[in-house]
């Protein structure tokens, strides 16, 4: 998907769950930018390259969350193509480097403030990422994204909230 249909997309209401976005701060390569000052949030955020054709509940993520009020920056969620098995992780791969992920239904988080800062160092210096786990039904989850803009995106995104408290 392009930026201008990513744009699109986004302008349509593709944000995660419950997150309504206020403002956009910008549309970089396949990556948005977005600030919600209501509730003091920024976050960027795209959709995989290769989405899935068929209509499903939700639209899959990644998106790396600001909440300045609670001190969180570069939070990481992934909201996966599909259903994980329950019990089972994701593993997210990019520069090269692999990361296992704690995982819910859908979503799925780094381990830790530690985990959530390496992985957003490897998606600023990787050129793809791909996000890996066990589906409900058995078979493999893969959802992979291109990483270009997404610097931009997560510098806009926590630029956008510099200011809020």
């Amino acid at each position: 998907m392009r930026g201008g249909v990513l744009a699109t997309v986004i302008a349509l209401g593709f944000v995660p769950d419950g997150v309504s976005a206020r403002d956009a701060l910008g549309v970089f390569g396949r990556w948005g930018a977005f600030r919600d000052s209501q509730t003091a949030r920024c976050f960027s955020i795209a959709e995989p390259t290769d989405p899935p054709k068929q209509d499903r509940q939700w639209r899959p993520f990644a998106a790396i969350g600001f909440w300045p009020r609670q001190n969180v920056r570069g939070q990481i969620n992934i909201r996966l193509s599909r259903e994980l098995a329950q019990g089972s992780g994701a593993t997210l791969i990019a520069a090269g480097k692999r990361f296992q992920l704690i995982a819910g239904g859908a979503d799925a988080w780094a381990k830790d403030q530690r985990d959530d800062a390496a992985i957003v160092a490897a998606i600023r210096s990787g050129g793809t990422m791909s996000v890996h786990g066990r589906a409900k039904t058995g078979s493999t989850v893969s959802d992979h994204y291109e990483l270009r803009g997404a610097a931009t995106a997560i510098d806009a995104a926590a630029l956008g909230c510099a200011r809020l408290r």
